[in-house]
């Protein structure tokens, strides 16, 4: 059962390949010192940054330069007793920013097979041809319009019997034909 006190002891175990053998965590654990003495070292260290008990983790990697003052190297996170190295930013934004283009680029080009030229006209949109993606022309089958209910049908009837009498069809005479003099 993992837990923030055996945490670091499970990260720096063999099987993890994160771990740095040369680190000051491994120089406290040999000599046996207290692990508040990492703050006084220089060089590269662990420290258990985040904890959501019981079952994520995130250790950092830094290099500490003073007891003040760590750069950030990696960040590593253990969910469920796996450890995992997290990306950096740039990758994160880098792979944003594929799939945005990505989309971009499908968009325009269906944009652009619905555009037509010809000489006379110009440029024009022709979307007549429209396809329909087969997921949804599959959903549209399996739908089926309902029939209306004796209510429905009631209330339209009320409605329409209401509009014409506010607003009443005019009614056309015929008008009689005179007969020609002459």
């Amino acid at each position: 059962m993992l837990n923030p006190s055996n945490i670091m002891d499970y990260f720096s175990e063999r099987s993890n390949p994160f771990f740095d053998r040369t680190c000051n965590n491994e120089i406290v654990k040999m000599q046996r010192l207290n692990p508040e003495q990492l703050t006084n070292m220089t060089g590269l260290e662990y420290i258990l940054l985040h904890v959501q008990e019981p079952i994520l983790y995130v250790i950092r990697k830094q290099h500490r330069h003073t007891p003040t003052q760590a750069t950030p190297l990696a960040d590593y996170y253990i969910i469920a007793g796996i450890v995992y190295q997290a990306p950096d930013l740039i990758s994160v934004v880098n792979s944003r920013l594929i799939s945005a283009v990505h989309h971009l680029q499908s968009a325009f080009e269906e944009a652009n097979s619905y555009s037509r030229y010809h000489p006379s006209k110009g440029y024009t949109w022709d979307l007549k041809e429209r396809k329909v993606p087969e997921r949804l022309a599959a959903k549209k089958e399996t739908q089926r319009e309902e029939p209306s209910s004796l209510f429905q049908r009631h209330r339209v009837d009320m409605l329409l019997g209401e509009l014409v009498r506010k607003f009443p069809i005019p009614s056309v005479m015929p008008q009689q034909r005179q007969a020609p003099t002459g």
